[in-house]
């Protein structure tokens, strides 16, 4: 397994715990990641609205490096925001030859082409069915026996794109924690939105969402994302959201591959758990008692 690597901003800073503990996994499980050279920020939630086709261009420059660097290697990318982003830029330039032209016409000032664009696929893909829920299982070492996991997919790597899970009713996720030998806990909000970037500018807003799924899965032992925004409004803002509703719902918050990768034997340290917002005392507990 080997795929062209793009990390994006949030991997590089707020999220980086989220990038070490997929690279760890993904080299424990003999995939191969290479960096596109040279990679930009994917827009994000600026730059769309700020100028549609700077948001394009921002997306196809990373397209275009990577079939330089590697034609027909699949893009890895962990954070939801840049797959969306990556995948919007590949599709409109696929479906509008205007905007294709306008494009292409960016890329050629640094001598960059698009003739093949790589397929963008989001790290929860790939685990599901390149790497696979069995594989996984056949690899775990250390299962995460007596916790429940509470699957939290968002938005972005299921809307509106329908690649690999339902964005209704998501399931891709349950295999690969019941593999750890966790137990999923049943809920219904893991394809509910977070909030997201509404954090900084409608905080009350989005607050309440958080609210929401918080309370939904009160009796979970954590909550496992894929997304670096969902990951910070769901671990950053536990102690004001608690207050507004008047009880603790204090709740460890994990990435997906920091799940898997303490499961296949990795530790604490090579998953980066310091680095987590939130993780309980509790959780700590049960983790040490299932691992030991």
């Amino acid at each position: 397994m080997n795929y062209t690597y793009y990390p994006g901003c949030s991997l590089s800073a707020s999220a980086m715990e989220y990038d070490v503990s997929t690279r760890t996994l993904m080299a424990f499980l003999g995939a191969s990641l290479t960096d596109i050279d040279d990679w930009n920020c994917c827009g994000a939630t600026a730059a769309p609205a700020t100028s549609a086709l700077l948001s394009l261009a921002l997306g196809a420059r990373n397209l275009a490096l990577a079939e330089k660097m590697a034609p027909g290697s699949d893009i890895l990318v962990p954070c939801s925001a840049c797959y969306l982003n990556l995948k919007k830029a590949a599709a409109d330039r696929n479906k509008d030859a205007e905007i294709a032209r306008k494009i292409d016409s960016i890329l050629a000032e640094e001598s960059l082409t698009i003739t093949k664009p790589p397929e963008v696929r989001h790290l929860l893909d790939i685990l599901v069915n390149d790497v696979t829920a069995p594989a996984i299982e056949a690899k775990t070492t250390r299962p995460l026996k007596g916790l429940k996991i509470a699957p939290y997919y968002g938005c972005q790597c299921l809307r509106p794109y329908r690649v690999f899970d339902d964005p209704e009713d998501p399931v891709s996720m349950e295999g690969l924690v019941e593999a750890c030998g966790a137990t999923v806990f049943d809920w219904d909000m893991g394809a509910s939105c977070c909030g997201a970037s509404n954090m900084s500018t409608k905080p009350d807003s989005a607050r309440k969402l958080v609210q929401k799924i918080l309370m939904q899965a009160r009796g979970a032992d954590a909550i496992v994302t894929v997304c670096p925004m969902c990951q910070l409004n769901l671990e950053g803002f536990q102690r004001q959201v608690s207050q507004d509703a008047g009880s603790d719902l204090s709740i460890s918050i994990l990435y997906l591959p920091q799940v898997i990768g303490l499961a296949l034997g990795l530790t604490e340290s090579d998953v980066k758990l310091d680095k987590n917002l939130a993780v309980t005392r509790k959780f700590k507990e049960k983790l040490l008692l299932a691992v030991s």
